[in-house]
Formats: C-alpha cells, sequence, structure tokens
C-alpha cells in the first residue's frame, strides 16, 4: 500500500456569501500526479492554495503526513509553480533560482545548488541569461527550478503552461514528466490544475473532476496509462478513452 502524503477531508470555503468550495474530499499518496480539471471559475486555485497552506478552509481538514498543511510550508515541504514565472526582470536565471535562499539566508547549497536546478530543468548555458533573452517555456522552467530549491516533497502547479502556444506547452509537459519519472528530486506528489483534459490525462496519474462553483468532486478518474510516457500514447485508444471520459463528465461537445 502506497503511503499517504495529503488527506483532505469535507474542505468547503467560502469568500463572504460566495460559496466557492462544497466538501472537498480526496487522498494523494506517495508517487501520485494528481491534475485538477473543471469549469472557469469553480475554485481550482482556491482548492490549490488551501492544499498548500496559503489560506485556510472554512470547514474540513487538510493533513500533510498526518500534519496540519500550514506546518508543511512552514517546512518548506511545498513548493510552487504558477501560469506567469514571476521572475525578476534585473536577475539572470541562476538569481531568479537562488532568490528563495537568499531570502532566508541559507548559505549551504550543496543540495539545491542553483547552477544543479538549472540544468535539472534542461537549461545548462543560460545561466547568465536575462528572463527578457528567454521564451516563455525557457521561464517557466527556471520557475520550477526556483519551486526547486528548497527539496519539496510537494510540488503545487497552476495552470503553469496555460499561456503557451501549443507545440511548447507540449515539450513542457514531456519535460515535467521528464523531472518527475527520470530524475533524483524530492518530489513525492504533484498537485497540478489546467483547463485542458488531453494535458489532465496525459500527466496524471488521477484526475480530480470538479463541479461548476460551489464546486464539488464530479469524480476522480484514475488514469491507467503505463508509465514512462511519450507522445505516442495519445494516439492509442486508451488515451482517448480517458479524454472522453473526463469530457462527459464535464459535460463538454
Amino acid at each position: 500500500m502506497m503511503n499517504r502524503i495529503i488527506k483532505a477531508r469535507g474542505l468547503s470555503k467560502y469568500y463572504g456569501r460566495l460559496h466557492v468550495l462544497d466538501r472537498i474530499s480526496f487522498d494523494a499518496s506517495e508517487g501520485e500526479f494528481i491534475s485538477i480539471i473543471g469549469p472557469s471559475g469553480c475554485g481550482k486555485t482556491t482548492l490549490l492554495k488551501i492544499i498548500g497552506g496559503l489560506i485556510s478552509s472554512i470547514k474540513g481538514e487538510i493533513t500533510i503526513r498526518d500534519n496540519p498543511a500550514g506546518l508543511a510550508l512552514k517546512r518548506r515541504d511545498i513548493g510552487f509553480v504558477f501560469q506567469n514565472p514571476n521572475l525578476l526582470p534585473w536577475r539572470n536565471s541562476l538569481e531568479n533560482i537562488g532568490l528563495p535562499l537568499e531570502i532566508i539566508g541559507k548559505n549551504d547549497l550543496s543540495m539545491t545548488d542553483p547552477k544543479k536546478l538549472l540544468k535539472l530543468v534542461g537549461l545548462e548555458g543560460f545561466e547568465d541569461a536575462y528572463p527578457k533573452e528567454l521564451s516563455g517555456g525557457m521561464q517557466q522552467r527556471v520557475a520550477i527550478a526556483r519551486a526547486l530549491t528548497f527539496e519539496p516533497l510537494i510540488l503545487l502547479m497552476d495552470e503553469p503552461f496555460g499561456a503557451l502556444d501549443e507545440i511548447t506547452r507540449n515539450k513542457m509537459n514531456l519535460e515535467l514528466l521528464r523531472i518527475w519519472e527520470k530524475e533524483k528530486t524530492t518530489i513525492s506528489v504533484i498537485i497540478f490544475v489546467t483547463h485542458s483534459i488531453p494535458e489532465a490525462v496525459f500527466l496524471s496519474d488521477k484526475v480530480i473532476v470538479l463541479s461548476k462553483r460551489p464546486a464539488k468532486i464530479e469524480k476522480i478518474v484514475d488514469i491507467g496509462l503505463p508509465r514512462p510516457r511519450k507522445t505516442d500514447i495519445k494516439h492509442s485508444d486508451k488515451y482517448v478513452e480517458y479524454v472522453e471520459c473526463v469530457r462527459k463528465i464535464l459535460k463538454e461537445d
């Protein structure tokens, strides 16, 4: 039996009178890649922030390794990657990656050397490049490397490739899986928010399908596709079946 990392039970959230999340419950176990998908504005990002301990729920409980999510955040067990890379334009790639370490005054870079992280995300040779000199996909690679500086247990990703063109987005999907499946990192669980059904199916072990606001879990779809995954799996009947399954749950035409 896989070791459970995240346990969420009955999460509900209001912003004033606005009911955003309604009794969300799920588990995430060691080695799982989980995508969250649902209609625009249904509360996907809110759920991700609750998982990460950035905000609290009104009702329910979420624990990480049986401890409150806020404690995991304080221990720096959680890394975040957002849709906008949020790189500082006056800092080069290495300096942007090393920023979190500077903020906390960490001097021992033996395990989190920005150069090693830059190599990990496939940007060796771009150490001195500034954000304006990097493509959108390359900027997101820097953002991913920065999220790994604290060697997190959990990586939370909020539509990280949503602003990229389709070709670059597909490349970044493969790059993320390369890091997830082949590289030696501390990441045990990835929670990935997306609007793309094909992307969710291609990347994930589970897809959590949310309803419109107030968001409930319509269904958790287990994706039984073999790993490691390559682009050609998208031509398989099984992949197409999963895409159609999620699409029907979302009631897309």
